[in-house]
């Protein structure tokens, strides 16, 4: 058996740690704060970018295109684990995420410099621009891909007996505060320049006008260049730090892995191991941290229709309330196992999404709520015509009718249901029962004036939706009661999130453990968690219910759920050195 199983060692019991130790693990939970920060900062600026650097193509195009070279940050982490994973089982893990925070600062340091599209088709190569923005989104993913293993791994190996959660779990809160830190610096940014700069109206490529904010024209690099100043204090902390204990011994004994990927991977023993961390363990971790976070920011802004400024204060409010859990339950989870915290945070996220979510348009937008409740939508189809909307990497063109209908309604917030029509039949969209068919080359207008009619509000004129000025602008009923329905939802990001590190690591023996518990992390939570925004709007576009898309998190929080409890063994005891 390849997975360590032995108990602390005869004598050894739990102590306090020493001053030398605490320093290491607080420099490598700081390097990886900023790693957070700079991977989130592409996240919470997408759609700006996407103006700057896909401008040839029409709105929607560019923000898919935009979301395609976040993507791409997402799917290359699995590749950077096992790049990494495998330097870091061979030569140690200091060196190893060194490099993953130099490759992660310069290409984010980068993208501040890069010139934008309209820049660079000035002198007829504007292509060049997307491109070079889409190879820096993935070199940062490849970092992030070994930076969280080495992280993890070099803490754990130094934590003391049975305080190993609590100590990785300075880890697990280093991504909510990277994004909070993102988000800080982004709305100070923006509010500073926007208010001493005027806005400016360029010509797209196409000959359209666009008009942008300060921030939007140039504002937004600062955040990315700031990360110089993060990269420099990081790299200096690194260097101080000394290997991992665990790693010198095993080095010192000769017992190091020669192969570690075909040890890894290539064989059953060791394999089968990283397939039920990922079932088990990371996949459920996974769409759960990333509902309780990026889909609840999604939701609020893409569903719910609140202004990118109030949805970012509300969830950077509650993450600000939550943070200390990722200490508490991984603490907890030293005394009671990774196992209970970690599948009980999956349960209950199973268990109350629906009536949360709900909850969050009641009070987030209480007209929508109620139009969703009051006005009868009917998209009339041939539903063969009808496509599953799944667009992950936004090269895909839906143009019937019927998805056309859907795709509307469903960026539009609205509940509709759906009924088959005989073969030919044109689509229409009906309203209060009045029919709009979706040939008309003004359906767009039409059917969204026939619903602003009827009850649907409309997004310039909502008295109703939350809207905060200014960052502390949170202390009304409204506003108190959407950060406390995020603060839930962060709250079982903390129970899943918290523990997870400890337990992948003592999951696998140290000859192999970077490379084995980084692959089922990143898949986890790379393509897993990455993909639940498209998967989510594709069940809302297929199903005309906002709320369907959080199927997708509620079965695989339930899949992990019981694969986990039979098949994943408590490791809270286990000895590191075995």
């Amino acid at each position: 058996m390849a997975v360590a199983t032995a108990v602390p060692r005869a004598g050894e019991t739990a102590r306090p740690m020493t001053a030398g130790e605490k320093k290491v693990i607080l420099a490598s939970s700081l390097g990886t704060v900023f790693e957070w920060y700079d991977f989130f900062l592409y996240g919470s600026l997408a759609t700006v970018i996407g103006a700057q650097f896909f401008s040839a193509y029409p709105e929607a195009t560019r923000n898919i295109f935009a979301l395609l070279a976040f993507a791409a940050g997402f799917i290359v982490r699995p590749f950077g684990a096992l790049v990494f994973g495998r330097l870091g089982d061979l030569v140690g893990r200091k060196h190893t995420f060194l490099v993953t925070i130099l490759i992660m600062g310069i290409s984010t340091f980068a993208v501040g410099l890069l010139p934008s599209y309209n820049t660079m088709n000035a002198y007829g190569v504007g292509w060049i621009a997307p491109v070079t923005l889409l190879v820096l989104r993935m070199l940062q993913g490849l970092a992030l891909g070994g930076e969280y293993g080495g992280a993890a791994v070099y803490v754990a190996e130094h934590a003391p007996v049975g305080r190993r959660g609590f100590y990785t779990s300075f880890i697990q809160a280093t991504a909510t505060l990277g994004l909070l830190l993102s988000l800080i610096i982004i709305l100070s940014t923006q509010g500073y320049v926007n208010s001493a700069f005027p806005a400016t109206t360029i010509t797209n490529a196409d000959g359209t006008t666009t008009t942008l904010t300060a921030f939007q024209q140039w504002g937004w690099r600062i955040p990315f260049l700031v990360s110089v100043a993060l990269l420099a204090i990081s790299v200096w902390i690194r260097l101080q730090m000394s290997e991992s204990p665990a790693f010198k011994k095993m080095k010192e004994e000769g017992t190091h892995s020669k192969a570690p990927l075909s040890e890894a991977f290539g064989q059953w023993k060791n394999a089968k191991w990283a397939l039920l961390a990922l079932l088990g363990l990371t996949a459920g971790q996974a769409v759960v941290w990333y509902t309780g976070q990026f889909y609840a920011l999604f939701f609020l802004q893409s569903i719910l229709k609140v202004d990118q400024f109030t949805a970012n204060v509300m969830v950077a409010w509650s993450l600000i309330a939550v943070t200390g859990g990722f200490l508490v339950f991984g603490a907890l989870s030293d005394k009671i196992g990774r196992k209970p915290i970690i599948l009980g945070g999956c349960l209950l996220a199973a268990l109350t999404y629906f009536p949360l979510f709900n909850m969050l348009t009641a009070s987030a937008n209480p007209a929508l709520h109620a139009a969703q409740a009051n006005v009868p939508v009917v998209v009339k189809t041939n539903t063969s015509d009808c496509s599953f909307q799944f667009n992950p990497v936004g090269t895909a063109k839906f143009t019937k009718e019927c998805d056309v209908a859907k795709a509307l309604l469903a960026r539009s917030a609205v509940n509709y249901t759906t009924e088959n029509q005989p073969a030919g039949t044109p689509t229409v969209v009906t309203v209060n029962g009045k029919d709009f068919p979706v040939a008309d080359p003004a359906f767009a207008k039409t059917i969204t004036a026939a619903l602003t009619e009827a009850g649907y509000p409309s997004a310039a004129a909502n008295p109703s939706v939350i809207k905060a000025a200014h960052p502390l602008d949170i202390f009304s009923g409204q506003k108190l009661a959407v950060i406390g329905i995020l603060f839930i939802l962060a709250v079982y990001v903390t129970m899943v999130y918290g523990p997870i590190a400890a337990a992948l690591v003592e999951l696998f023996p140290t000859r192999i453990r970077y490379t084995s518990m980084s692959l089922p992390y990143h898949i986890g939570n790379g393509w897993f968690g990455g993909l639940l925004p498209a998967t989510a709007f594709a069940m809302v576009a297929q199903t005309g219910d906002i709320y369907y898309g959080l199927w997708y998190p509620i079965v695989i929080a339930l899949f992990t759920f019981v694969v986990g409890l039979i098949f994943i063994p408590e490791t809270k005891d286990r000895d590191l050195m075995a």
